[in-house]
């Protein structure tokens, strides 16, 4: 007669063969299957960096124009003035925004607009420094980086201007983004 307790043992060994295996093939095929989802996922876009950042200025503290982003619309009928102007700014010393045409029916009245969110912004009084007595215009829809110039048929040439003020009271700036 066969010693019942042997083939006990090989049943028991056998089973816990089979339920490895099943694990083991379960784990190849989950592994397998990640791999084949990761080696076919797109590859993530090139992310744009900001051109600036809002940055916190305390009361006391000396606003530069290096710290002030311009963007600069052309509502005039002079092609590439908007360009142009950037240009000169940055030669002045502004970091570059953006450069493009107003929306269609931009009226300026003048040589410019300042267009920005707060028309008591410390950045908007540097840079109308260097464009003259032209107004500064609360205009929550502009999307463009930093404290924007629009250009009318009127503009002419930037002034000389102070390169910085002592603010009198906090305020945001989008200046360029600490690298």
């Amino acid at each position: 007669m066969p010693d019942l307790k042997r083939y006990e043992w090989q049943l028991t060994a056998r089973v816990r063969t089979a339920i490895t295996l099943a694990a083991l093939v379960a784990l190849m095929v989950l592994g397998v299957t990640w791999g084949w989802a990761q080696m076919t996922k797109s590859f993530p876009g090139k992310v744009q960096a900001s051109i600036c950042d809002d940055t916190e200025y305390q009361a006391g503290e000396e606003l530069a124009i290096q710290d002030v982003t311009v963007s600069v619309l052309n509502a005039s009928g002079r092609e590439g003035l908007a360009s142009q102007t950037l240009l000169a700014l940055e030669e002045a010393g502004f970091p570059a925004g953006e450069t493009g045409n107003a929306p269609k029916r931009t009226k300026v009245d003048g040589p410019a607009e300042i267009w920005v969110d707060d028309v008591d912004s410390p950045g908007a009084k540097l840079l109308r420094a260097r464009l003259g007595p032209v107004p500064v215009v609360a205009h929550p829809e502009n999307n463009l980086a930093g404290i924007t110039v629009v250009l009318g048929d009127a503009f002419g040439d930037l002034r000389k201007g102070p390169d910085s003020l002592v603010l009198s009271e906090a305020a945001v700036v989008c200046s360029p983004p600490v690298q």
